[in-house]
């Protein structure tokens, strides 16, 4: 099994890349479980299965909060457990989904939050990856949303400020004492060979792997105009080429962890 969190300042295009790379992989005859953990959830947009998501996390963690009291002897873990494979996980053609959502109720969600955790590491035992489409800057570090994650993919665009973001996540890693496997540095909507160059000097300074340097994608913008769905992207696209060269990676390290 390997675990791969997507992850970068907002606005970088980490949904779009979270997507494509479910998108591919869930072709490669892998089980793959996709993780909604942005509480925005834009991933069953990108990925058009937004009709069949039915049910989130925060929406199982709200039901739970409120009577977890009366359970009294039951086993809280295996309720957890039950209600998410069957009510939270949305078994969609080639992948499952789990959306992680927001709580909408008031107090404190840290005893919840360590129950679906230890649940939600059991869940990942099933499947040969895991993708998860994190939240947007850095708070998913402190709060251990991604600890479980073997890679990290941190997104930036050509902004000094997507670079910033990119230093501070190898820099909280290493602080909280992450054990990531690796943590890679993925170029996205590059423009020019300028921004190419700045992104690898910065990649070999702070010790990243750089993946990939992905282009600006006139249809990717398009599709998001329309509201269509990123997988649309023709597949013979230079941006696709690309990401499926980040999937070729990423399945041999899936591979690799089978064997």
């Amino acid at each position: 099994m390997v675990v791969v969190a997507v992850t970068g300042k907002g606005g970088t295009g980490k949904t779009v890349l979270s997507a494509l790379l479910i998108h591919f992989i869930s072709k490669r005859g892998l089980s793959l479980l996709a993780v909604d953990a942005d509480p925005d959830s834009n991933l069953p947009d990108a990925l058009g299965v937004t009709d069949e998501v039915t049910k989130t996390l925060g929406d199982i963690r709200e039901v739970f909060q409120v009577s977890r009291d009366e359970m009294g002897t039951t086993d809280k873990e295996q309720w957890l457990e039950g209600k998410i494979y069957g009510e939270a996980i949305c078994e969609c053609d080639s992948f499952d989904l789990l959306v992680m959502g927001r709580p909408e109720g008031e107090g404190c969600y840290c005893y919840t939050n360590n129950l679906l955790r230890g649940v939600l590491r059991k869940l990942m035992r099933h499947y040969d990856v895991v993708v998860i489409d994190s939240e947007a800057g850095l708070e998913h570090f402190s709060r251990g949303t991604i600890s479980g994650a073997d890679y990290v993919i941190v997104v930036t665009d050509m902004s000094q400020k997507g670079l910033a973001t990119a230093k501070r996540i190898k820099e909280l890693s290493k602080e909280l004492n992450m054990k990531f496997k690796e943590i890679f540095l993925v170029g996205n909507r590059i423009t020019n060979a300028e921004a190419e160059n700045v992104i690898k000097r910065f990649a070999d300074g702070e010790g990243l792997k750089l993946l990939e340097l992905l282009p600006y994608d006139e249809k990717i913008a398009e599709l998001d105009l329309r509201g269509d769905p990123v997988i649309n992207l023709p597949e013979d696209s230079e941006y696709a080429r690309k990401v499926k060269n980040i999937v070729d990676v990423l399945v041999n390290l899936a591979e690799a962890s089978a064997r």
